[in-house]
């Protein structure tokens, strides 16, 4: 109880003594590199209460206000502004008017930044409008994502969908297919087939069935368009809302036909007109009915359900019909990707949703391969009018049917947050066990919201049950998360010493929100057949399933492209990754690094890391190793595995590629044994829409950070915790002796630079463990934190409302002497690879010239671009080689904050032994934060376990002998200056 009360009383002490000195944002600042301030985003719209945190409210919330209020859509008025008729723009926006692939004064912005522009609609008639544009994507190998706009009405965000609205492009995959050595279809990478297109803007995750609507009152109104993504603009178009009859009233007013007399038309589903999304992928599938099946070989004939899952993922196909009359249409289909769960699609015909059965058609949980008509909910197939001629199919993936369900998780994870602030207050984030509690007394209301929450998530489980039509995963977890809860409030007094359930139930009801968001279906092939006729067969037999498992059972003893014996013609590359980063490496050497250089080369899969080891044992390791994780070359090097790069008169051209911090763990006794492939490391993350309202600016040393602390925990936010590889790093501490004899964190400057790491707990009240930054970030509890680069791709991805409201910046750092501010940062463990040349290679020549072309800027890049386009964003590839870097699709200003933190960028050397430093590192954080040691006594204590465990490896590989005397010394680099080789990419 003292210890919380000390703690209270600190902050309030701190609070106090800051008073003004808090920084503020400066109105339109811009943090640019090394650490000037970033502005935030003007609009914030409308808000509803959660601590000091707020939220714009949801579109069906504010729709619902807006019908209440008298607003209707059922009008007729149609309003256009051309896209040269814009009124204003921001200062940095690249806007002109001009021609664009065929269409002459359109609006083209070629937008490379946080950039904004305005138009003008005189609304005669008020009402509820949808939103049409007509635009062009830019179409280059830059810019390949869809176009993301931030949309405000008169200076206002109505809803929370409007900061996150996508126009699409058209992809279509490359066919046929390419086939690999084996005779194996190498899966095609999709290219940009973007046109001018139209598109009614909707919410970004398929939430609703229809477009968004927006009120506009009689009058002038300023339509803003904020953006980052270059593209062309012929107009905006606001309109009514479309109207859409049941299927019994949309048949009545089709043109009466006979009977149609033509063969049934199948379409192969793999070979699409177009998708909105290149990571929409191909899969193989190995049911003996599918179309195409090549006997033991890989074919990719069907959709891959699980990339066509999420969001408004679209898929179009084109097909030619003989006869004007009407037709059914089915599929041939796998939905079983989630035991008993439902998946849905919106289905339009020629680009309209034909009646309102299909805005959201449901697909039941079926386990295996099955054929159905599109039919009602009694099974009678739904039949369409389709005129002679050229015909499009269309199917969208929608939740809308789940919206209302995900909603009330998301309150429900808003109500958990708040209940933990109100403990953490309570308790001062101290788990006191000494302590007795009674939580209706000390905490009112705290008990009675958590049963009224639990009640409401009974309600939500079966409303889950009735849409879906049965139990599945999902309402499952829902009875575990109930009975968590009905244990808690069986015993409310023992919350308090174990807050951390409150966060782990916020965890799973998140991770029930992505599962419900995910609709996969998969399909082989669409039948449209004459209306009245039978339908093809579209399963395979019983017999023929026996024969098809009989056969993939047998196949599947066939030797796949993996790792094996070196014949002695082609250069032995291995690549730890899945087949199709394997294929795509085959398929670039094989079109340029053979032709060019003659050497020919075969890249093999390596499932397993663990079996170079087996097999550099037995004699038959390969030439080059792709994707080795960031210790295995320093181990092989102590081994006399590797090959030393620095042999090759040429090393030094490679060498300035790469950061020079990059090389420290693949330097070892004067030789560098890889090169580096991969690496990510720390930024700092900030809501710009929450520090402005806070009035805080962004900080750029640790001073800073310690100055906003108070002001972020009084408004139950903070700030996250933080590894101990930087900031050890960055506040003077070396992690070994020049010699590598032993650690070197037992001189006063690293006890003095764990004292600050354990006093961030500590002293300052950060939290000793977080468990989704992601999470955390999103619902705005930590509003600024540090996080590595994979943060930034999950936020780009899966928080689309925060478009425009987060921005990046350097790690805050330490200021020296000389008025520098140092950042210092490693990486992040598991993205940091490499590539290296075993020693065993009969070819090091060839091996090298391979490995400087796969590092080289352009395979980068190429190679990037391949994979991105292949994925998604989500797969961006963090290649080590900046020349690379720059030219993937970042933007600008985040480039900017990331090629500052990169000249910072300084990974811990190896040594033998090295392993057990990061495990007593953690042992002597949790002495001294959780058990309550003193700092520097806990930290000896590690460091002598280091020492112990680095001398003994030391005498292994005889660099000390056995009485502890240094026989050779291993004499580590270092690297003390920040790398100029990024200031080439720097805007001043």
């Amino acid at each position: 109880m003292f210890r919380t009360r000390g703690w209270r009383f600190a902050v309030l002490a701190l609070t106090l003594a800051l008073g003004s000195s808090v920084p503020v944002m400066a109105d339109g600042g811009a943090p640019a590199a090394g650490g000037a301030r970033t502005g935030v985003n003007e609009q914030t719209g409308g808000q509803s209460e959660f601590g000091s945190e707020t939220r714009d409210p949801q579109y069906y919330e504010v729709l619902e206000q807006w019908k209440k209020e008298g607003a209707v859509a059922d009008h007729n008025a149609t309003v256009t502004v051309p896209g040269s008729k814009f009124v204003a723009f921001s200062p940095n926006a690249d806007v002109s008017i001009g021609s664009y692939k065929g269409k002459d004064g359109v609006l083209v912005w070629e937008a490379n930044g946080d950039e904004w522009v305005e138009f003008e609609v005189n609304v005669a008639q008020g009402g509820l409008y949808a939103i049409e544009m007509s635009y062009h994507p830019f179409v280059d190998s830059k810019n390949r994502k869809p176009i993301a706009l931030n949309l405000t009405v008169d200076g206002a965000t109505p809803f929370l969908e409007s900061k996150s609205l996508e126009l699409y492009r058209h992809w279509r995959d490359k066919l046929p297919a390419q086939k690999d050595a084996n005779g194996d279809e190498i899966r095609p990478v999709a290219e940009d087939i973007s046109g001018w297109m139209q598109w009614e803007l909707r919410d970004l995750s398929g939430a609703y069935e229809d477009p968004l609507l927006w009120r506009l009152t009689p009058g002038k109104h300023i339509i803003r368009l904020a953006g980052s993504d270059p593209m062309a603009l012929e107009s905006i178009t606001f309109k009514p809302a479309a109207k859409t009859e049941t299927y019994e009233t949309a048949r009545q007013s089709w043109p009466q036909s006979g009977p149609v007399e033509a063969d049934p038309i199948v379409i192969e589903a793999e070979k699409v007109q177009w998708k909105n999304d290149s990571a929409i992928a191909l899969a193989f599938d190995n049911d003996i009915a599918n179309s195409p099946f090549v006997r033991g070989h890989i074919t990719y004939n069907t959709l891959d359900g699980d990339r066509w899952a999420t969001n408004n993922q679209q898929i179009s196909w084109s097909f030619e019909v003989p006869e004007s009359g009407y037709y059914q249409i089915a599929f041939r289909q796998q939905q079983a990707f989630v035991s008993n769960r439902s998946s849905f699609r919106s289905i339009l015909i020629n680009g309209k949703i034909p009646f309102s059965e299909l805005k959201a058609y449901r697909f039941k949980y079926a386990s295996g391969w099955k054929g159905a008509p599109i039919a009602d909910e009694r099974g009678a197939p739904y039949e369409f009018y389709l005129p002679k001629g050229t015909n499009t199919i269309s199917m969208r993936v929608t939740q809308a049917p789940l919206r209302p369900i995900i909603s009330d998780m998301d309150r429900a994870i808003g109500v958990l947050t708040k209940l933990t602030a109100e403990l953490r207050t309570l308790t001062g984030g101290v788990d006191d066990k000494n302590r007795t509690w009674e939580l209706k007394k000390d905490l009112p209301g705290f008990v009675e919201t958590f049963s009224e929450l639990n009640d409401s998530l009974i309600a939500t489980r079966e409303r889950l049950i009735q849409i879906n039509g049965s139990p599945d995963a999902v309402s499952q977890a829902l009875v575990t998360i109930e009975k968590d809860m009905e244990s808690m409030l069986r015993y409310p007094d023992e919350i308090p010493y174990d807050p951390n359930r409150l966060n782990k139930l916020q965890g799973k009801l998140s991770e029930q929100i992505q599962l419900m968001s995910r609709q996969p279906l998969q399909l082989d092939r669409i039948y449209v057949v004459p209306a009245g006729k039978p339908l093809p067969k579209m399963e395979a037999t019983t017999m023929e399933k026996i024969e098809g498992f009989v056969f993939n059972f047998f196949n599947s003893f066939k030797s796949a492209s993996g790792p094996g014996e070196d014949d002695g013609q082609v250069l032995n590359v291995w690549m730890n990754r899945n087949r199709d980063y394997v294929n795509m490496l085959q398929g670039m050497a094989d079109e340029s690094f053979t032709p060019k250089t003659g050497i020919k080369v075969k890249v093999n899969l390596l499932k397993d890391e663990r079996l170079l080891l087996l097999m550099n044992a037995a004699g038959m390791a390969p030439d080059v190793a792709i994707g080795l994780p960031q210790e295995t070359p320093f181990n092989y090097a102590l081994r006399g595995g590797m090959y030393d790069l620095k042999q090759f008169p040429d090393f030094e051209e490679v060498f300035r590629q790469f950061s020079p911090g990059s090389w420290i763990p693949y330097y070892y006794d004067g030789g560098y044994y890889a090169v580096p492939e991969t690496q990510t490391f720390s930024m700092l993350f900030y809501r710009k829409d929450i520090l402005e309202r806070l009035g805080l600016a962004v900080p750029d040393t640790w001073d800073d950070v310690y100055r906003i602390l108070p002001i972020l925990q009084q408004n139950n936010m903070n700030f996250t915790p933080t590894e101990q590889g930087m900031f050890l790093q960055m506040h003077g501490a070396q992690y070994y002796k020049q010699d590598g004899s032993g650690s070197g964190l037992g001189t006063e400057a690293g006890i003095q630079a764990f004292k600050a790491w354990t006093d961030l707990q500590n002293k300052f009240g950060i939290d000793q463990r977080s468990e989704s930054f992601y999470q955390h970030f999103r619902d705005g509890s930590y509003p600024i934190g540090i996080a590595d680069l994979n943060a930034y791709i999950q936020l780009l991805v899966s928080a689309p409302e925060l478009n425009g409201l987060w921005g990046v910046a350097p790690i805050p750092g330490v200021k020296q002497a000389d008025g520098t501010v140092a950042r210092w940062t490693e990486g992040n463990g598991g993205d940091q690879l490499a590539t290296a040349i075993f020693k065993q290679t009969k070819k090091p020549q060839e091996s090298w010239e391979f490995l400087k072309w796969w590092m080289s800027a352009d395979v980068q890049v190429q190679y990037a671009t391949d994979l991105e386009t292949l994925y998604g964003v989500t797969f961006r590839w963090y290649t080590a080689n900046i020349d690379a870097f720059v030219q993937l699709p970042w933007k600008e200003d985040d480039l900017q904050a990331i090629l500052e933190q990169w000249r910072w960028f300084r990974e811990v050397a190896k040594v033998p032994g090295s392993y057990y430093t990061e495990r007593e590192l953690k042992n002597a954080w949790t002495r001294t934060v959780i058990n309550g040691e003193n700092y520097r006594t806990s930290l000896e204590t590690a460091v002598k376990e280091i020492d112990r465990e680095v001398r003994r490896k030391m005498q292994e590989f005889r660099f000390i002998d056995g009485q502890g005397n240094i026989v050779r010394p291993l004499q580590l680099i270092s690297v003390p200056e920040p790398w100029e080789g990024v200031d080439k990419y720097v805007k001043k």
